[in-house]
C-alpha cells in the first residue's frame, strides 16, 4: 500500500510508536498509543449493508469492507483517522499481494493517510464463502 507514515499529520491523543533506528514501515505503523473512547469494529467483509456482494474482486471487496468500517465507526462519532489497529484476514496471500496497487488506491480513498498498527493473516476460509477478505478495526476517539 505504498504509503509512508511520515506523511501522517500528528493528532492529539494518538501517537505513532517508532523505535529509534528502525526502518519506517510502509502503509502501517509498528505501534500506536492513544487516549480516549475505544471503539471496536467487528470483522467487516465485502458486502453492503443489506449483506449483498457486488463484486468477487479482492480489491473491490476490501474497499467495501473499509467503507463498512467507516460507517460503523461513524455511529460512534468516529472518523478514519481515529483507527489505531486493523487486522486483515485474507483467503489467499498471493491474491492480496497482487492487489497492492488497487488496495492502496482504495485505502487512500476510503481511509485516507492514516496508518494504524496492522496485521495481515492468511486463513483457510471465512464464514461467508463469497468473501475474499475480512477486516476488523479498533479506533480511539480522542476525549
Amino acid at each position: 500500500m505504498e504509503m509512508s507514515q511520515q506523511e501522517v499529520a500528528p493528532q492529539p491523543d494518538i501517537r505513532v510508536l517508532q523505535p529509534a533506528g528502525w526502518v519506517a514501515p510502509r502503509g502501517y505503523s509498528n505501534g500506536i498509543v492513544a487516549r480516549g473512547r475505544t471503539v471496536v469494529v467487528g470483522g467487516q467483509i465485502g458486502w453492503d449493508g443489506q449483506c449483498r456482494f457486488h463484486s468477487s474482486d479482492f480489491a473491490e471487496q476490501a474497499r467495501q469492507a473499509l467503507q463498512n468500517i467507516v460507517a460503523v465507526l461513524a455511529e460512534a462519532g468516529g472518523k478514519p483517522e481515529h483507527i489505531i489497529r486493523m487486522t486483515w484476514y485474507v483467503i489467499d496471500k498471493r491474491e492480496y499481494l497482487a492487489a497492492y496497487p488497487e488496495l492502496g488506491r482504495a485505502y487512500r480513498e476510503v481511509i485516507g493517510r492514516t496508518f494504524p498498527a496492522m496485521t495481515a493473516v492468511q486463513v483457510a476460509g471465512l464464514i461467508e464463502d463469497a468473501a475474499r477478505v475480512e477486516i476488523e478495526a479498533t479506533a480511539v476517539i480522542p476525549d
